[in-house]
């Protein structure tokens, strides 16, 4: 049995959420984290000296914290073709995609636009700071727009780790009130993410109890 600690309005715990909910995978999740306090303990921070979520034990495993370390254990540990593929050459192609969308996209979004968008007061956002990161993450996003050009999905043909790292972003991507570039592979490429039940489940989620009201 997996046991999860961390809130599910944390984005990196819906990516890792959404990655126990493909694999279907029995897990048991406690909200850590913002409101629900606990990543301070003595407890936690015995499995997790950062304090930060999400936090993973698998049966009697050692803790594992770091989301991307997380996700590929869980792949290679119950993933097979094509989401996590025994090849290694073609491993690594699905791996640098989400290398990619970790670095570039998700945190390239998550602090530099969401926080400043949902995170910050109203009176205290700077307008000119959100269009210079939306700028810096438009770079990254014309990238997808031409790889999904030519796949359906961000590393190949089909559904794989790639998909977890880059769309976990895109619901709140699309739904916060910024400019957003016309980009219809993008566009379709999340649509069909957020027809998968586990992305439904665990991404679409209210991020309402993380905004900050003047």
């Amino acid at each position: 049995m997996l046991t999860v600690w961390g809130r599910k309005t944390s984005s990196n715990v819906q990516a890792l959420m959404w990655c126990i909910g493909e694999l279907g995978l029995a897990c048991e999740r406690h909200d850590v984290g913002h409101r629900h306090g606990g990543n301070d303990t003595p407890a936690f921070l015995a499995m997790n000296p950062n304090g930060t979520v999400p936090v993973l034990r698998d049966g009697n495993d050692a803790p594992l914290w770091e989301t991307g370390a997380i996700l590929r254990y869980l792949a290679g540990r119950y993933g097979s073709d094509p989401f996590w593929p025994a090849d290694i050459s073609a491993r690594a192609q699905i791996d640098k995609w989400a290398d990619w969308a970790k670095i570039n996209v998700a945190m390239g979004f998550t602090s530099p636009i969401f926080w400043l968008v949902v995170r910050t007061p109203p009176s205290r956002q700077d307008p000119a700071a959100i269009a210079r990161n939306i700028a810096n993450l438009d770079k990254f996003l014309d990238i997808a727009e031409a790889e999904l050009a030519r796949v359906p999905f961000l590393a190949g043909n089909d559904f794989t780790l790639a998909d977890i790292q880059f769309g976990h972003v895109l619901f709140r991507y699309f739904d916060i009130p910024i400019p957003r570039r016309h980009r219809p592979m993008l566009r379709r490429y999340y649509d069909s993410l957020a027809a998968r039940p586990a992305f439904r489940e665990h991404v679409m989620v209210s991020y309402e109890e993380l905004r900050v009201p003047d």
